[in-house]
């Protein structure tokens, strides 16, 4: 028998399908070829946060019955798949289950699967979005929750009865949002829903493709907010990188870069450190927080592929100023260590 190697491999051999998904920086999908690419360690992966790389496969038989997992996998230094952890999960997998991952398992063996050292527990807006949007590409129904929230959203029901709309219900409306009027309902939300339900819509938003109007309505709202509340609007606009420049900007001249809406940044609206510009403004106000914080937030955006480049040239940047030079020197004495 052909020696199993990866997780592409061994889900096709026990001959069912499966559907890739990142959970680390945002909720997206990972299409097959990317997937194969990132596995034969042809390609590093695209989504890297804090060193490793999360994410979750949806696998399923000829019975349509679904199974996930959700693993967290180490990364070397040029971002691409460590080979032994994710062998190790295999092992495991085919130790307690064999060739088929799908038969059934008895509570010792699901304990065993659960519990292994590779399985990480998503977010619960993370999880929301990402049930929502694997119920919408497996052409499911979304879930009980997402009629009340629709019907809130609409206005059919009052503004103070937030508090029985679950986070799941905003989510599965979130990622419909081109279907019938439900971009509409979301944006006229945002002058009439509770604040806790513009947070939640916000923190859903920041996973899904939005389009420039709605885009310029939580660019709106961002500028308006309170200074709690900005970074919220900010990750929103994470899937549209022209607006997502403006609020930078904006957060820039109002000197609001404070280490929550730089970690925002780095988690979510990346795309905006593409921009020199952006980038050198972004590593002076990173340079001003302590030296362990700036080392942390360098080392996860500099595993970035599409940034890593950029980054490490902003290193021999002569144009720097003192402080973000002393950052450096600190960031290499702890590298040396």
């Amino acid at each position: 028998m052909t020696e199993i190697t990866t997780l592409s491999q061994f889900l096709t051999t026990a001959q069912t399908q499966f559907q890739v998904y990142d959970l680390g920086r945002r909720v997206q999908h990972i299409d097959m070829l990317a997937f194969h690419q990132i596995e034969s360690l042809a390609t590093p992966y695209p989504y890297p946060i804090q060193g490793h790389a999360q994410f979750a496969i949806v696998f399923w038989n000829a019975n349509q019955q679904h199974f996930i997992w959700f693993l967290k996998l180490a990364l070397d230094e040029q971002g691409l798949l460590s080979p032994a952890p994710r062998s190790q999960f295999i092992d495991m997998v085919l130790s307690a289950l064999g060739q088929d991952p799908t038969q059934p398992l008895s509570d010792e063996q699901q304990e065993r699967l659960a519990n292994n050292p590779f399985s990480f527990k998503p977010s619960q807006e993370k999880l929301a979005v990402f049930n929502a949007l694997v119920r919408k590409q497996l052409g499911q129904a979304a879930s009980a929750q997402y009629e009340f929230a629709l019907q809130y959203l609409c206005g059919q029901i009052a503004p103070s009865q937030w508090q029985h709309i679950g986070i799941q219900g905003i989510a599965d409306v979130c990622v419909r949002l081109n279907e019938l009027d439900h971009e509409a309902h979301v944006l006229t939300s945002f002058d009439s829903a509770a604040k806790e339900v513009q947070i939640a819509l916000c923190q859903c938003l920041e996973h899904v493709h939005i389009s420039t109007a709605l885009a310029t309505r939580l660019f709106d709202k961002l500028i308006q907010a309170d200074i709690n509340d900005k970074a919220y609007f900010l990750r929103a606009l994470a899937s549209h990188p022209e607006l997502s420049q403006q609020a930078f900007q904006h957060l820039h001249q109002a000197s609001l870069l404070d280490a929550t809406t730089l970690i925002s940044i780095a988690g979510r609206n990346w795309t905006v450190l593409k921009q020199e510009v952006s980038r050198s403004i972004y590593l002076e106000a990173l340079a001003l927080q302590s030296q362990s914080f700036f080392n942390q937030v360098f080392a996860d955006i500099v595993a970035i592929p599409s940034l890593r480049e950029h980054l490490l040239g902003e290193l021999r940047n002569p144009n720097r100023s003192v402080q973000l030079s002393q950052a450096i020197g600190g960031l290499f004495k702890a590298a040396s260590k």
